[in-house]
Order: structure tokens, then sequence, then C-alpha cells
């Protein structure tokens, strides 16, 4: 992976780690996500006079991936909900990288060298790591939020693939990009307004900065994502971007003061050296 793509995934996993810090806001989990995502495509308007129509090609993908983030959405909104978050977004995040490069390699035949398939199963022991908090025992886990993450695990891998073959189909990636998130925009305000009737505005207006910057952050931090995976291998871009959980521990330590764990150490370490194999790959 080159220099300039290997940090700009980078910047985008800390983008994506703190638009999902905005999530701890005092907010139902479905419906923060809700309002992010309606602010994201509000933040796209500005963009579409730049941002010419995807190839026809593109337009299928398009679809398919609206409809994969609604199942994304709705898992990890329940899994928030019924879950501890420290738990849940790893788990999410760390599963999602194998399934997508097992995925690349049998629908797209984008199948990785030794390497880079040491990097991705390495970084995402890691991540895995980091969701067993304070040393808890498999028999203590709750299975229903973990269920849940695997499912919102299952859906970040199929909108990775789809929404990676659907930019290069597009023509260019801000094409694709701004388009997504526009009709997600859209797609996620009927949605609001008839789960949440009465609220959704005031709701909206009562946290509009908050959502604003939640927005902007999700949707630089996909759009770089979706740029990069026309530059290099769908795989190893969503393996890497999955680094926001190392971001989101780091800003636990630094800015909430939280405590320094043996098993984190080692989680970063390994994240670290699956990070190295990748950039090396």
């Amino acid at each position: 992976m080159e220099t300039h793509v290997f940090l700009a995934v980078l910047a985008a996993a800390l983008l994506h780690a703190g638009w999902n810090a905005l999530l701890k806001l005092k907010l139902e989990p479905l419906l923060a996500i809700t309002l992010i995502s309606i602010a994201a495509g509000i933040v796209s308007l500005p963009l579409i006079p730049f941002a010419a129509l995807p190839n026809a090609a593109a337009w299928p993908y398009i679809a398919a991936s609206l409809a994969l983030h609604m199942i994304y959405y709705l898992s990890l909104g329940a899994a928030y909900r019924e879950g501890d978050l420290s738990q849940v977004y790893p788990i999410a995040r760390g599963t999602a990288p194998l399934i997508t490069a097992l995925g690349s390699a049998l629908f797209i035949g984008e199948a990785l060298n030794p390497a880079g398939s040491a990097g991705v199963a390495v970084l995402a022991c890691g991540i895995l790591l980091l969701s067993f908090k304070n040393g808890v025992a498999l028999v203590d886990i709750n299975w229903r939020p973990v269920g849940f993450a695997l499912i919102t695990a299952a859906s970040i891998s199929a909108y990775t693939l789809i929404d990676g073959i659907g930019a290069r189909a597009a023509g260019a990636a801000i094409q694709y990009a701004t388009w997504l998130f526009l009709l997600d925009g859209v797609m996620m305000l009927a949605f609001g307004f008839w789960r949440w009737p009465r609220t959704l505005v005031g709701d909206f207006y009562r946290a509009r900065w908050s959502m604003f910057a939640g927005g902007a952050m999700s949707m630089a931090a996909y759009g770089i994502a979706i740029w990069a995976m026309t530059q290099a291998p769908i795989a190893l871009v969503g393996a890497l971007r999955e680094t926001s959980v190392l971001f989101a521990a780091v800003i636990g330590i630094v800015v909430l003061h939280e405590r320094i764990h043996a098993r984190r150490i080692i989680a970063a370490l390994l994240i670290l050296a699956g990070m190295l194999l990748i950039r090396l790959r």
C-alpha cells in the first residue's frame, strides 16, 4: 500500500473513532445514528454541484449499499442499546476485516499475499483482544449484544465490498461517495420521521452542532475509505480503517483517564504489528 493511501486511511480511522464517540451522547443509540446520518447527508449537499452523477454501472451498487447500511444501523443500534460499548464496538469492527478479506478473495478474486493476510489476521486479533474488558471470561459475556455485533460485522463487510466495487465502477470516488451519503441521509430522514415522528426535529435541533460534527467526520472518514479502495486492495483498506478501535482506546486513556491494562498494551502492539505488515505488503 502506498504511503499516502496508508496515512489517509489512518486519518479516516481517527475520524471514525471521533464520530462514534458522539454516540455516547444522552440519546438512544439508533436515534443518534439516525441524526448523524441525516447530518452527513446535509453536509454532502454543497458537494453535489462538483460531483457529477456516477456512471450507470455504479447505481446498483449504491442501492445495495443503502440497504446494507440500513441493516448496519439497525444492528449497531441494537448492539449499543443492549450491550457494553467497549465490548460491542471492538467485536463488530474486529471481525469485519476477516470477513471482508474472505469475501474479497471469494467474490472479486482479490486475494492477499501472505504478508497482507497475516497483517489482517494480526490486526483483527488485536482489535478482538480489546473486547475482553478487564479480562472477562467468555462465559460471562452477554451473547445477545454479541450476536447483534456479529450481524453488524457482516453488514460492514458486505457494504465495504459493495462500495469498493461500486466506487471503481463510478468513474470517480467522490461522485460515488457524495451521492451515497446524500441518499443515505434521505433514507435515514424518512426512517427517522417514521420512527420518531413527534420528536425527531426537536432532537436534531438540540444536538445540532454535535450532529453536524459527527456527520462531517462520518462523511470524511468513509469518503476517504471509498477513495482508498480505488487505490489499494479492498481487504487491506477495510482492515486498516478498523484501527479506529485503537484510536478510541487512546482517546479513552488520554482524555477520559481510563486505566491502562496489560491486555490493552498487548492488543495495541498486535494492532501496530498488523498495520506494519499491511504497510509492507
